[in-house]
């Protein structure tokens, strides 16, 4: 992880103009990590509005489109990114793409680890274990799901001819589909195809348990076997970048992805008749409807900022969006660092989590837990802002 500091640009010697950067990406970047901070972040996971919350298996929340959002937006920032290699996978291209992902992928564990080390010195597991055995520690999370999309994605990309793409994808997803259908993907039990691959290859001390309807199982939300809708899943945002630069043209750009957005969530709604849209094992439905939700919204976002200019209101997200895996790393580890940090309180010991949401926010909602659990929300991300729009004015831009 580097930073560096932004400099003004130098006074152009050319008469051809600069192609102007997009605003609406940052922002919808911004969106999507304030979203994951906010629905992360309750002030207790036992009283949480109905739309903050995942769908408990089949269906879709607001809540579900924040992680597949920010997926998209990967792939659209990679196309621009691997651009400045005429998408051919050289010596070059391949060091910076591993390099990345081992970063990314390595983080992840240490977010993991970091938990595991606090439950440890607070007296919650046992020391020895905690901080110097990995045998408890998750091994697939959020950060190391988007680390193998961006490296496998990214390769693709490069070895691939972009006619050939959306073919490779759209046979991704049928495969999977395939995988689904005869693995009792859409059940909820051991007999998934999902946890019987994690099972054997994580062990269910690596992996994350899960409640449904009253039944608690091991069962990994970003395992390994849903990994590969999730790498189509880039791919699509990865295409939908060659779309924007394609033409300099907003009004064009816009009515691309209108089109394409409007296609793939039909698609996804009409195809859930028979594989329902599901976050959890990240069904081909999902894929397809929460890419063309984010074709969409981000064509959207350029209407409302590009073309009409409105900048104003977006401006706290530009403060995410442009160092949003800083900022969704440091909110993770700043969460772990409220919610194990004790401090006096009634001739006991509270988290400063605890304290905040039971003696200070609960009163001020007048005995209302679940808004007192949305203010704390509320009161993380703007916390959390703080160090982003520190580095937004002083142009720091902190590379992962």
């Amino acid at each position: 992880m580097a930073h560096t500091k932004l400099q003004p640009p130098a006074p152009a010697t050319e008469s051809k103009p600069r192609p102007r950067r997009l605003l609406a990406l940052d922002i919808l970047r911004g969106i999507t990590i304030a979203g994951m901070l906010l629905v992360n972040n309750p002030g207790s996971w036992g009283h949480i509005y109905a739309p903050l919350e995942h769908a408990s298996w089949n269906g879709l929340t607001p809540t579900d489109l924040v992680f597949p959002f920010f997926m998209f937006i990967m792939g659209v920032s990679t196309y621009f990114s691997l651009k400045k290699y005429n998408f051919k996978l050289n010596a070059s291209a391949g060091l910076k793409i591993l390099r990345r992902t081992i970063v990314i992928f390595l983080i992840g564990l240490g977010i993991a680890w970091l938990a595991l080390f606090l439950r440890g010195i607070t007296g919650e597991a046992s020391l020895w274990e905690s901080i110097w055995t990995f045998d408890h520690i998750r091994v697939l999370g959020v950060m190391p799901r988007l680390a193998i999309c961006y490296g496998v994605g990214s390769i693709i990309a490069l070895c691939c001819d972009k006619k050939s793409l959306p073919w490779l994808i759209a046979i991704m997803l049928a495969l999977y589909a395939v995988i689904l259908l005869i693995g009792n993907g859409w059940e909820f039990s051991r007999n998934n195809i999902i946890n019987i691959v994690d099972r054997t290859v994580l062990g269910t001390n690596h992996m994350y348990t899960d409640t449904v309807d009253g039944v608690t199982l091991t069962f990994d939300p970003e395992g390994l076997l849903s990994t590969l809708p999730s790498i189509a899943h880039m791919l699509i945002g990865f295409m939908c970048g060659g779309l924007l630069l394609s033409t300099k043209d907003n009004n064009l750009r816009i009515n691309k992805l209108f089109i394409v957005g409007t296609i793939l969530t039909f698609a996804g709604f009409l195809l859930s008749y028979g594989m329902p849209i599901n976050k959890k094992v990240w069904s081909p439905t999902f894929v397809l409807t929460t890419c063309g939700l984010a074709a969409s919204f981000l064509g959207l976002l350029i209407w409302i900022i590009d073309i009409k200019g409105y900048k104003k209101w977006c401006r706290f997200f530009e403060a995410y969006g442009i160092n949003p895996l800083f900022m969704y790393v440091f909110g993770s580890v700043f969460s772990l660092c409220l919610s194990f940090t004790k401090i006096p309180y009634n001739d006991g010991m509270i988290s400063i989590k605890g304290w905040l949401y039971q003696a200070c926010l609960t009163p001020a909602a007048g005995g209302n837990e679940t808004l007192a659990s949305l203010l704390y929300a509320l009161i993380f991300v703007c916390a959390t802002w703080t160090v982003g729009y520190y580095l937004y004015r002083n142009k720091i831009y902190i590379k992962i």
